[in-house]
């Protein structure tokens, strides 16, 4: 995770005070605004105990893909790869409705499946759009 102090421009330093503490370069709380409606994201990070991790809450829902994706690529350095679980119901805790995570484990690099078995690398979903079905029934065969 990036150095928190490179953030400070986004931290609410209102609430760090009310909670007696005013952050520092690996905990914090930061407000930022959706690139998709300007609304409020709130961000509260933290870099302890072999794990970065960073929640994201709205008041009104959950965020959404593209914003979790805003806060991924300002809260993480580029090479970095950051997750979201989805833990056995038993573990699961809520604290907040409209809340998500993204964490990163220190001690060890987080698995990824290959590239293509997500999708073709440099095809858009307007290539598949323009794309007719036996065009797009040749690619899944030429991939498979």
């Amino acid at each position: 995770m990036r150095s928190l102090y490179e953030l400070d421009r986004f931290r609410a330093w209102e609430w760090e005070r009310r909670m007696g503490a005013a952050g520092d370069d690996t905990a914090g709380c930061f407000y930022l605004k959706s690139e998709a409606d300007r609304r409020q994201l709130r961000i509260i990070a933290s870099s302890d105990g072999g794990w970065d991790h960073v929640s994201v809450s709205r008041a009104d829902r959950c965020p959404t893909w593209a914003e979790m994706e805003q806060v991924k690529r300002l809260f993480f350095a580029d090479g970095e790869t950051a997750m979201q679980l989805h833990v056995p119901a038993s573990d699961h805790v809520n604290n907040h409705p409209y809340c998500l995570h993204l964490w990163r484990p220190h001690e060890a690099e987080i698995p990824r499946p290959p590239a293509l078995l997500v999708g073709v690398s440099g095809l858009t979903p307007e290539d598949m759009a323009r794309m007719s079905p036996a065009e797009r029934e040749a690619l899944r065969r030429s991939v498979a």
